[in-house]
């Protein structure tokens, strides 16, 4: 069958999941076809990324005015259509996100795409993340498009549903992949039950080429790594308190930062004010096997999240066989089970932070090992790509 996705940004270096998904997909046998809103002009680490960035369409390539025309010819060729889809955009721009310009400017790009999608002949559109690409392809149904249905990840979703008429886009689509059950719990909240069964359970998921990696041992150095974009809900600045306390108690460690974000300055300013250059790094943007090499050269992944979906980097520490210390925030206890495979501890607590990182510091190779056996057993369980491939691939056979 024939299947487009609708991406907000395409490809993106924190999306990648949405890349082996896409792929994955396509073994089974589903032909994509890549729309995106924008992309084209990103930096790209990976040159898996650059081959999709060829093989994407982007709606906004031409700016505001290169989506004048399909919008005209698409009023023209079905005012009816139009009417109704201008209407349901003006009442998503009420007590919404963003102002209701925004909002007229989706059904300019649901035009745009609509016409796409009737060229490539697509059955069925998915989008990632339940924002305004999941808004852009509603109105494209509304318009005559194929059905459609939508990823949510969380935190955004979660924060403001009702914002973002998160029970309108459920009701009205075909179905609604959450990437854990709790994500799926939320999502109950916003619409009736009669809309529950709409609701699937689909995991992101990992390439075995990826966890197939001959095993590393534990290193000696008594090393952590947080991978993530360095922003306010993940919480590298708590981290930087914990580590301020570790270094006040003498403890050695080595504290690796890996990604890049809008809180880059203020956290290179905590890390001067705590005199702690000499224990943690940041790299910036890296590639998805750079990822990889930090983790392995670290006894464990640090992630101190305040909000979250489930973080796809925690898969990808336990796939490598390393220990996670995370927060009880959304799916992420789903995953990380305490004493087993990592460390819970409350988010927002500096003191449970600084005991976690302390006692997985202390832990000798040997129990390390055997938590990441454990954790790359549970991850491989319930996060293989090819697996959760298949089951999306049932939903869209099912919705088309």
């Amino acid at each position: 069958m024939r299947i487009a996705y609708f991406i907000n940004q395409y490809p993106k270096v924190s999306h990648s999941f949405i890349r082996r998904e896409i792929l994955a997909l396509e073994r089974q046998g589903v032909e994509v076809q890549r729309i995106a809103l924008r992309g084209w002009d990103a930096e790209l680490q990976d040159a898996e990324d650059a081959s999709e960035r060829a093989r994407t369409r982007y709606v906004l390539q031409r700016g505001i005015k290169g989506l004048l025309a399909p919008t005209w010819q698409v009023l023209r060729a079905q005012p009816r259509r139009f009417s109704r889809a201008l209407w349901l955009a003006m009442r998503l721009g009420l007590r919404a996100d963003r102002a209701w310009p925004y909002h007229l400017v989706y059904l300019a790009e649901a035009c745009q795409v609509l016409q796409w999608l009737r060229a490539g002949e697509a059955r069925h559109v998915h989008a990632h993340f339940g924002t305004n690409s999941t808004e852009v392809v509603m109105l494209a149904n509304v318009l005559g498009g194929p059905a459609y249905s939508f990823t949510v990840h969380g935190p955004e979703e979660f924060d403001k549903p009702q914002f973002l008429h998160m029970g309108e886009k459920v009701r009205r689509a075909a179905f609604v992949a959450a990437i854990s059950s709790y994500g799926r719990s939320q999502l109950y909240r916003w619409v009736a039950y009669d809309h529950w069964a709409k609701v699937k359970v689909v995991h992101c998921g990992l390439e075995r080429s990826f966890h197939e990696v001959t095993p590393v041992g534990v290193p000696m150095a008594p090393r952590l790594v947080c991978v993530g974009r360095l922003c306010e809900q993940k919480g590298q600045l708590l981290l930087l308190e914990a580590a301020r306390v570790l270094a006040d108690r003498s403890i050695a460690f080595e504290l690796v930062l890996a990604g890049d974000g809008e809180m880059r300055r203020q956290i290179e300013a905590l890390i001067a004010r705590h005199g702690l250059q000499q224990q943690v790094r940041i790299t910036g943007w890296i590639s998805s096997a750079q990822v990889r090499e930090e983790i392995l050269a670290a006894r464990a992944l640090v992630l101190p999240s305040f909000a979250e979906g489930l973080p796809v980097v925690i898969m990808e520490a336990m796939a490598l066989r390393r220990p996670v210390l995370s927060t009880y925030v959304a799916g992420i206890p789903e995953l990380v089970r305490p004493g087993e495979n990592g460390w819970l501890f409350p988010a927002g607590t500096v003191d449970e932070l600084v005991e976690a990182m302390a006692d997985c510091l202390a832990q000798p190779a040997e129990a390390l090992q055997r938590m990441g056996e454990a954790a790359r057993q549970r991850v491989l369980q319930r996060h293989d790509i090819d697996t959760e491939a298949a089951r999306l691939a049932s939903y869209f056979k099912a919705s088309a």
